[in-house]
């Protein structure tokens, strides 16, 4: 659940006209109280000038422009392919018998043709924030040209192809309803837009259409069913939330908003939204107390008024133990609002790098909007950022519900892949961006140069040497469904700049609906294995068999015959059959690389209370499996703590503890506004155990999280988190998360590889540091990654090392050589640049500095 900051009724007022207050970007998403305009990012962005709770609540990626359809898209399959079908839309949750005489086929087939047979005008886009106040770079040719393929793209897409284009839909709608042959038709099409007015952030709105299609049903005398009454109240109940939410945790947002248990700054103030809800979600448990998601929101809805758990009806009351922390972690404070990183977005990617290689860790968040811009913001080691998306060339560059990075030409500046299409089906034909780091500052599109360009919907990516011939690989799992194939992709690195497209010749062109991929060396052969995550079918392992010509190397963009081999049955990996993101790590330190897959399909916000309060549910939960060292995998999520519901979209791992074992953040929920459900937090107990450390950290924000980043921000010695939030309907957006990590007194050490023979950013180098402690050696083993399928970590690798006495050894085996460097006497809390054959370590002098905490719980007022 997330907002959109818009003021009441403004997209039915204006349907006349064709236009939003959301598209139009204008003042009238104003309230009282709330500075729209306050972000300049040619100057540092902080906020410590401004009056508390004035965060910023509109800026360029949260500017939605739905510009004028022109039905045929000379990128996307035919409009039939994905058509928007009303009957399909409302029938699993408005059945006919809501309307009188409620033939529904014969509502179908007025409303098809009738409510959709029309071409609206819409505003054009605006310029991004720092555009009147900064000298935009030039941008490359290839840029100019993903722009404009990008624009022509927004302008023809039909939203009755697209399910998230919920202002035009609306829009549509509105302009109907007054041409409707019969009161039935336009209860239909009342219904149909309170759902589109609300998922396009106007609760308001939506009501009143709910309001008056029950004035009718007052009116006539005639009661609704039980199943009418219940969707009724649903949508009713979730729209009063979605009030409470705009009035509250966003325009008076602070670093407790939206956390639970709701405490503190978190209360809200103005009540009228959650007291709506609660007498709506009453009526629904009253009639059926067994609607869990009701149960949820009740629960919710009293705490953001303060009153629970002490005035929540006791037979509907969740346990406060529910929201108990198994570890004190040491509370983690959302401080993105003092940096100017609390972009307001969608859902979509974020990336935490040093792209200007200065030594500090820069930030880089796309949300999935058709016109939602990337952002770029530069670290400026002194506690602030710079918003350096026009300086940086990227105007124009807009939606990616994922990104990764990697340095595809070896000239030691990490390049960018911006992912797009995901969850469209054919409406998704949209094109990835390339991003190619300039070195100066500057990005430029490459993604026709380089030959990557393709036409298939995707949001997960990986980079991997696969062949060790020094030039780093991308493969792209695609999203497949019966009818329409969309087989996976391999880009060969040919050394050059370019690529060439080789999957099928490797017999990996896998079609399925791939919402995650990792490369990671599971037998320890030294040539990267690929696992690839399906939502709708058995995950796939396939294993890196090498060159097929026995004894042939490969050389820089030699395309030597090479294979893989599906070998998910003997390695006992095929499960979750529905599941999202997912990862190679040693999380037990015996080097051997294991898995986690994370379960998504057929869970909902009841499947989640369910597990909670112990009852079955159809829910998919996380799998991890144990490598056994033999080329087989044992799960043992159930032993580790993790048979559970997580409902993971989103996630990566750290150390935020620095104790040296990994632990993981999952960014939660789905599209569905009553997924109001708490990101989680695990640490890893070190005993191939995870402890829920989500209230003890602070990190249970109950918006929907995507992307998600850890990186030493602040290069303090310890990881840092950065989490793009926001969902997937267009009035789904949420301010981005930066947590700030509080420290403790566990030792540290940061590596920054080079590789010289390797690939430059030495993707898949292996590390294996040997600590001295008082109850003898123990080792710490990673692999050099960007860390898992949705969000992407820095390259340097931060590493924990508990309560060490000292390092004995650092040991780094670069993958293309497969020679081992063994370096001793390390000292810790330490950062040093290793580079490839060379024989000691260069110690790095990094900046070190404070993050500002203003706004934040025992700091002074925004």
């Amino acid at each position: 659940m997330a907002s959109a900051m818009s003021g009441s009724r403004t997209l039915a007022s204006n349907a006349g006209s064709g236009t939003s207050a959301a598209e139009r970007g204008s003042d009238s998403w104003s309230r009282p109280g709330v500075d729209f305009n306050h972000h300049h990012p040619a100057t540092p962005t902080t906020k410590a000038a401004r009056p508390t709770a004035t965060y910023r609540t509109r800026n360029i990626s949260s500017v939605i422009v739905d510009e004028s359809p022109r039905i045929k898209n000379q990128y996307a399959a035919p409009a039939a392919a994905h058509q928007w079908d009303p009957a399909y839309d409302l029938c699993k949750e408005t059945p006919a018998s809501m309307f009188p005489r409620g033939n529904f086929i014969r509502l179908t087939i007025l409303v098809i043709p009738a409510a959709l047979g029309v071409t609206l005008q819409w505003a054009p886009a605006r310029a991004g924030p720092d555009e009147a106040t900064s000298r935009p770079a030039v941008r490359g040719p290839g840029t100019v040209e993903m722009a404009a393929r990008l624009q022509r793209l927004r302008e023809e897409t039909d939203p009755r192809q697209n399910i998230y284009l919920n202002a035009r839909r609306a829009a549509i709608l509105t302009e109907r309803i007054g041409h409707a042959d019969s009161k039935p038709q336009e209860l239909l099409w009342r219904f149909m837009l309170a759902k589109e007015l609300m998922r396009a952030g106007e609760p308001d709105a939506a009501i009143d259409e709910l309001a008056s299609i029950e004035r009718w049903w007052t009116d006539s005398g005639r009661p609704m069913g039980p199943q009418d009454r219940k969707r009724f109240r649903d949508q009713m109940a979730i729209s009063m939330l979605r009030i409470a939410e705009q009035e509250n945790c966003c325009a008076q947002h602070n670093s407790d908003s939206c956390f639970v248990p709701i405490q503190g700054g978190g209360i809200h103030n103005l009540e009228r939204g959650s007291r709506g809800a609660i007498r709506h979600l009453t009526d629904a448990l009253n009639e059926d107390p067994d609607d869990l998601a009701a149960l949820w929101l009740l629960n919710f809805a009293y705490m953001t008024l303060g009153e629970y758990p002490q005035h929540v009806p006791e037979q509907w009351l969740i346990p406060e133990q529910v929201f108990e922390s198994e570890y004190d972690l040491g509370r983690f404070y959302d401080v993105s609002g003092p940096l100017g990183l609390d972009v307001i977005s969608l859902a979509g990617g974020s990336i935490m790098e040093d792209f200007d290689r200065d030594g500090l860790l820069d930030i880089m968040a796309s949300s999935w909007g058709l016109s939602d811009q990337l952002r770029y913001f530069r670290n400026n080691g002194d506690g602030t950022f710079t918003d350096r998306t026009t300086q940086a060339g990227l105007l124009g560059i807009v939606g990616g519900l994922n990104m990764t990075h990697a340095d595809y030409n070896n000239d030691g500046y990490p390049d960018v892949l911006v992912l797009r299409g995901a969850w469209w089906g054919e409406a998704g034909r949209h094109p990835n961006s390339l991003l190619r780091n300039n070195g100066d500052g500057t990005f430029e599109d490459v993604t026709v140069a380089a030959h990557v360009l393709s036409l298939h919907p995707t949001q997960t990516a990986a980079w991997g040497d696969y062949n060790n011939d020094g030039w780093i690989d991308l493969f792209i799992g695609n999203e497949s469904s019966p009818k329409w194939p969309h087989p996976c992709e391999l880009f060969h690195n040919n050394g050059d700049g370019t690529f060439t497209e080789r999957a099928a010749e490797l017999g990996i062109a896998h079609v399925g609906f791939v919402k995650g991929v990792a490369f990671g060396d599971y037998n320890n052969d030294g040539l990267p294995d690929l696992y690839l995550s399906v939502l709708r079918g058995p995950n796939i392992l396939f294993r890196n068999d090498g060159p097929k010509q026995a004894g042939a190397r490969a050389g820089p963009g030699d395309a030597t015959p090479w294979g893989f081999t599906d070998v998910t049955s003997a390695a006992g990996v095929s499960k979750p059959t529905g599941s999202f993101p997912t990862w190679f790590w040693d999380f037990n330190n015996d080097g051997w690389l294991d898995i986690l897959a994370f379960g998504y399909a057929w869970s909902s916000v009841g499947d989640v209370v369910a597990d909670l309060l112990g009852r079955p549910h159809r829910g998919e939960r996380p799998w991890l499996y144990r490598n056994n060292g033999d080329g087989t995998f044992t799960d043992i999520s159930r032993t580790a703590g993790l048979d559970r519901l997580v409902l993971a979209m989103g996630a990566n791992f750290g150390d935020l503890d620095n104790d040296g074992f990994l632990d993981f953040y999952a960014a939660t929920g789905e599209p569905d506004y009553r997924a109001v459900i708490p990101n989680l937090m695990f640490r890893n107990a070190g005993d191939e155990r995870f402890q829920d450390v989500t209230t003890s950290g602070g990190f249970g924000n109950i918006q929907k999280g995507h992307g998600v980043a850890f990186g030493d921000i602040d290069n303090d010695g310890d990881q840092d988190l950065h989490v793009v939030m926001g969902g997937a309907y267009s009035g789904d957006r949420y301010q981005n998360l930066l947590f700030k990590n509080p420290g403790g007194s566990n030792h540290w050490l940061t590596l920054q590889l080079e590789g010289v023979q390797t690939n430059r950013a030495a993707i898949g180098a292996r590390i294996r540091v040997r600590l001295r402690t008082d109850r003898g050696d123990r080792d710490i083993h990673l692999v050099v990654s960007t860390g898992g399928s949705f969000g992407c970590s820095s390259l340097q690798q931060e590493i924990g090392l508990g309560l060490a006495d000292s390092i004995g050894s650092v040991s780094i085996t670069w993958p293309t050589t497969g020679k081992t460097q063994v370096f001793e006497n390390v000292a810790m809390d330490r950062a040093f640049l290793v580079r490839e054959n060379e024989p000691e370590l260069v110690p790095l002098q990094r900046r070190r500095f404070d993050l500002p905490t203003v706004g934040v719980p025992g700091n002074p007022p925004g």
